[in-house]
Parts: structure tokens; sequence; C-alpha cells
């Protein structure tokens, strides 16, 4: 049964922006229309929620899509695509809202939000989970491990699993199990035709490849499969934090350490100031220090032999590890990342880490431009490297860490400097990195990085593009075009005219 229409009656036409940033208008009847299609029902500017609706987790994107359509079948989804297509709408797809540059909004376009679609449903015969697109991975992991399985996901429980899956995906799990891509097994998805596609490894193999790190290049996904394992529910994990003046020591000794740590560990760095942590004295509080968080996925007992080493990489001012819920800990960054931040972030992904790399990261981590921000690496390799760079759209399978500049803050009049220090951080840590980077953590300002990102598979993923969406609708994302086509500036100013009447060619 439909939903009602919103509270609000639309009387002037609705304007919006079209794929070209031409300027459209919906008349009232088109916009009631429409609503009667979603089951959850249409919101306008007018309309109360619609405030709430455009919010996404990075704060510093505040755009005001034309129409948000909140859908809760893959028939909804049809039918929003169907209306942006015929108009030539501009077109974002919203799952969890997480993704940095906040492509999830669409500034005059139409949003197609699916964060009412969050069930996931486990299958403890064949170790599979289908999530929804607008599940969390607080979702998943709940879900998946009341029956003691997981499949490897991040480490912030509020992100949407869509877009992370999309982009790739790691945590804790990949050294051992891989990346979340390597681990969906099929998925359901709406393309710009408005066509519903099931796919997997035997059936539209393209189309999986390519969603298998492509991003939302593709269609909109309204289904995924996963391949779970056992894991927990209790685990081996927590943190270890060093003053800073012991950087340049306890960083060395973490890299030779996880040279040759096995798979079932996981040990990233964290370079910040010291939030309030309670295992920490007080007269560390707001100190810069170094920060070990792990977590060993195998038998308590042997993760708490095998971290051991962690401990002595210098004089500690504090720890906190023993066995922990998996799922607790997959929560434990949650108030270092709520929503409401602003935030801008660049990454590197390193081979290996020489110690003029490791240096270079300690001169940035002494320069940081708020209480909040910070330098995260993260231990890679295991089976994520073991898979070809060519078997999934992913390709940055050489990548044994990975490097995230994360500016965060609150007040606006320091956007510019948070952001200067956060590109000086990657500019000077380039020459020590690979050159590629992971699609779920570039910007809305990085599209030179498109192509090295994917690297020998970007003209195989415009290839896919050309076949399944040949004039670019899903154009908000970190975008591949097809073949021979320009590349879509969501920064550019509106044109004017109207062509809201002409259909896609």
């Amino acid at each position: 049964m439909n939903a009602p229409l919103p509270n609000t009656s639309l009387v002037h036409a609705l304007p919006y922006l079209t794929l070209d940033r031409n300027a459209g208008l919906l008349p009232p009847s088109e916009v009631a229309d429409f609503a009667a299609q979603i089951s959850g029902g249409t919101l306008t500017p007018s309309d109360d929620g619609y405030d709430e609706a455009r919010k996404v987790w990075n704060a510093s994107v505040d755009r005001r899509p034309a129409l948000i359509a909140r859908c809760a079948t893959t028939g909804d989804v049809q039918a929003a695509v169907r209306f942006a297509a015929a108009r030539r709408m501009l077109l974002s797809v919203r799952g969890g809202g997480h993704h940095i540059a906040g492509n999830a909004v669409a500034e005059g376009g139409l949003m197609i939000d699916l964060s009412g679609m969050r069930t996931v449903s486990i299958n403890v015969q064949t170790r599979t989970a289908r999530v929804g697109p607008g599940a969390l991975l607080a979702d998943l992991d709940r879900e998946s491990q009341s029956q003691g399985l997981a499949t490897p996901l991040g480490i912030n429980s509020t992100t949407g699993v869509a877009g992370l899956a999309l982009g790739g995906g790691f945590g804790w799990l990949t050294r051992r199990y891989g990346m979340t891509v390597d681990n969906l097994l099929g998925a359901t998805v709406v393309t710009a035709d408005a066509v519903v596609h099931e796919v997997s490894a035997t059936a539209e193999p393209d189309l999986f490849w390519a969603l298998r790190g492509g991003g939302g290049n593709f269609g909109v996904v309204t289904s995924f499969d996963f391949k779970l394992y056992p894991v927990g529910p209790e685990v081996y994990a927590g943190l270890v934090v060093y003053p800073f003046a012991q950087a340049q020591k306890v960083l060395r000794a973490w890299r030779d350490f996880t040279a040759s740590s096995p798979d079932e560990l996981s040990v990233w760095t964290v370079l910040r100031k010291a939030p309030p942590l309670p295992f920490l004295p007080a007269s560390a509080h707001g100190t810069e220090v170094v920060i070990f968080a792990l977590v060993y996925s195998g038998d308590v007992e042997a993760g708490r032999r095998t971290a051991a080493p962690v401990l002595q990489f210098g004089a500690p001012i504090a720890s906190a590890l023993g066995p922990t819920p998996y799922a607790a800990f997959q929560t434990a960054f949650d108030p270092l990342l709520a929503p409401g931040g602003r935030n801008y972030w660049k990454s590197n992904n390193f081979s290996s880490l020489s110690d003029a790399a490791l240096d270079q990261m300690i001169v940035s981590a002494a320069q940081l431009p708020g209480a909040e921000c910070e330098i995260f690496v993260a231990q890679l390799g295991g089976a994520m490297g073991r898979v070809a760079p060519t078997a999934t759209a992913f390709a940055g399978r050489d990548a044994r860490y990975i490097m995230n500049v994360h500016g965060r803050w609150s007040d606006s009049r320091d956007d510019e400097r948070v952001r200067a220090w956060a590109r000086k951080v990657f500019e000077d840590a380039a020459p020590h990195a690979t050159g590629g980077g992971y699609v779920n953590f570039l910007t809305d300002d990085e599209a030179e990085r498109v192509a090295a990102t994917y690297g020998a598979n970007h003209p195989r993923l415009q290839s896919v593009k050309q076949r399944y969406d040949p004039h670019n609708l899903f154009r908000m994302n970190i975008n591949v075009t097809p073949a021979g086509a320009q590349r879509f500036d969501a920064s550019a100013p509106a044109l004017t005219g109207h062509d809201h009447n002409r259909s896609l060619p």
C-alpha cells in the first residue's frame, strides 16, 4: 500500500537541475503522480522532514535536492530511475549517507533515499547474509553476530553497507577473509534503463565485476548477498597508547612487526591528540599520542600471545586489551566519527613503509590543526593481497597500508585551514606511496585520481559503463565516465534554460 502524500500541497512548479546543469520545472501534478508510485512517498523542500532527510554524515555537505524519493522496494527504485531518466534529471542515491564527498545528495536533483531499506536476513546453513541497501554496518554485525558469524566490513558502525561494499570495503577481518567486495556473492541492481538485474559470478559477470569496487556508477543495488565466516562472538582486541615522543621508535617497531604478523591479526595506528579515554590518565588527555588499535579474530588466548609485542614497542602510557565482543569493538570508534562534524579526507596507498615515509607522517602529525584531526594507517595485505588485481573492479591489491588523513572540525571558518593541512600531508606522503587510491576515501575534488585508483581496470569499467549507463545517469559518485565522455563536475554552476521534457536519447 502506498504511503500518503506529503502534508504540504505543492502549488507551484518545482525547479530542478538536469544532467547538463540546465534548469527544469516539475508541474505539481507530475510530483503528485510520482509520489503515488513510491511506497514511502516523496519530500519537497517545503515538506516536514525534508531537512532531516537531506542530511548526511559529513556536515560540510549542505545540498538541497529538488525532490527526495523514500524508496522501500525495488519497484520504487525502478519508478524513481524512470522518472529521473525521462527528464534527464540530476540523480543521486543515498544508502548510509556516509561517503566523505556527500554524493548521496544532488543539489537540485532527485535523491533516491534507500535508508529505510535496512533488512538483514541470515542463512545459518549456507553462511550467507542478504542485506538491504539502507542497512548500516551495525545492522549486519548485530544480525550475523547473533549466529557467531561475520563478513569483513569497515570500522564505524554507522557506515552504510552499500557504499562500503561498492567501493571495496576493508576492516579488521580483511587480512583474514579479504575485502567486503571479495565476499559479495550476488546482487540485485536497477540499471539506468530501470531494468532489474540479478547478478553474480555466473549471471551478467561483467556487471557483477564492475559492482565490486566500481562504486555506484552502474545502477542502484537494492539487495546484496554476502558470504559469512565464524567470528567471535569474542575476539582479542583493544588499544595501546604511546606518547608522541616515542613515535619514531614505536612506528618502526610496528612496521617491522606487521611485516610478518599472521592474517588473524590486524594492527592499525592512529596519530592524534588523545581523546578522554577512560583508561588513559587525565594528564594525557589532549596531548599528541600514537595509538595502536588491534583485533585478533581467532582464538582469544592465541591472540593474547600474538599481540603481546605491541605492548613492547616502547613504554606505553596505558593499554586496554582483552577479550571483547566483536560487535562491540565495531562501535568503539563511533564517538570519534559521529555525524555532524565537518570532514575532509586525503588518502595514500603504500606497498611498504620506509623510515622516510614514517618520519614524514610524524612531522605531519606534529602539525595537527585541531583536536579531532588525525592520521590513521590501516594494515592490510593478507587475504586481500592474494586476490588478482583484475579479479574485481577494486584494483589496489598492492596496498599493504592505507593512510587516511582525516581533517575533522566544527567551525566553518576553519574550512580552508584544515583542508590545506590535509592536502599538504597527502602531498608530502605522495613520493613514498603507490599513486593508487581508495575510492571510498576520495573527495569530490579528486577527479584526477579516479583513473589511477582503478589502474588497469579503468578501461574495462568504462566499457561496462558504456553498456549499462551510456548517458551517465549515475554520475553523483566517484565517477567513471562512459568511453569518450567528459567527467561530470558537481561544483559547476547551473546553466539556464529548460529541457525537462527531453528524455535520454
